[in-house]
């Protein structure tokens, strides 16, 4: 496995790796989650590469930014353990250089949910991950469902700015009690930790009236409310059932629907989500 931290010497390595290459983005602090997608990038792909950036523009203010875990030297040994071919940790000068001006905004996809919670975060994605795709130049680019609406801006700027690239979705990897596995679990206390299944239950009571056949949005979102709102511990940001593509809010469900949610308990900040394929 080949590590670097200089531009020149990742784009050198790159051009010597024939046939296909994936790239798995990451802020470090790696888990299983990421770990399922390097398997997957592996399993597609002749080539894998990596990044470990904790990106500053994503963050918003009091964000934990400065508290982010960083885990450098246990990342770098499980992306070898799993076969990862390169992995560029660049410095935050590398990604923003003095009088850096150039940022890209997703417009519509980017405004709800995430986007209103957290003004500016997918412009700080969308610019980090265009850079991205820029210096590794892959083939196939993979990404956590955990983060849906994350992957619906990101395929809205591929296909708008005509990256050679595929956004492939990987399913949400999950605790035996259904929490969906995130570098922020570290921040839960042991009340909090056994607080935090309350997101999937919710989300999980929500798509078994769907399965009973409850087509009725409103009454779907009240359904997670009211788990949500029964757990002391959590207090809800957001709930949605909104449109996959768009994540417009449905009134009524006809075909696919994506269910989500953010939940603050102590002072993590937990978002989950289950896409209904209809």
């Amino acid at each position: 496995m080949k590590v670097t931290e200089d531009l020149a010497e990742l784009r050198s390595l790159r051009a010597a790796m024939n046939g296909v290459f994936g790239l798995v983005p990451t802020m470090g602090a790696l888990h299983a989650g990421h770990a399922s997608l390097v398997s997957r990038a592996r399993a597609e792909c002749r080539h894998v590469g990596a990044s470990i950036f904790v990106n500053p523009s994503q963050f918003g203010p009091g964000e934990d930014f400065n508290n982010y875990p960083r885990t450098l030297e246990q990342d770098l040994a499980l992306l070898e353990s799993l076969g990862a071919d390169l992995v560029w940790i660049p410095s935050p000068e590398m990604i923003y250089p003095p009088n850096f001006q150039s940022w890209i905004t997703v417009e519509d996809v980017a405004r709800p949910l995430e986007g209103a919670s957290r003004p500016g975060h997918f412009r700080g994605v969308a610019t980090i991950v265009a850079k991205l795709l820029n210096c590794f130049q892959p083939e196939r680019a993979y990404f956590g469902q955990k983060d849906a609406q994350q992957l619906v801006v990101l395929r809205r700027m591929v296909q708008d700015l005509n990256f050679p690239v595929q956004v492939v979705a990987c399913p949400t990897v999950r605790e035996p009690d259904g929490l969906a596995i995130s570098s922020r679990n570290v921040y839960l206390g042991p009340a909090e930790r056994e607080a935090a299944p309350v997101l999937y239950r919710a989300l999980s009571a929500a798509k078994e009236k769907y399965d009973t056949g409850e087509r009725n949005a409103e009454v779907l979102r009240d359904t997670m409310r009211t788990i949500i709102r029964a757990e002391p511990l959590a207090s809800e940001e957001y709930v949605s059932a909104a449109d996959p593509e768009t994540l417009n809010e449905l009134q009524q469900i006809d075909g696919k629907v994506l269910l989500s949610l953010a939940v603050r308990i102590g002072r993590a900040r937990l978002i989950d989500n289950i896409l209904i394929e209809g």
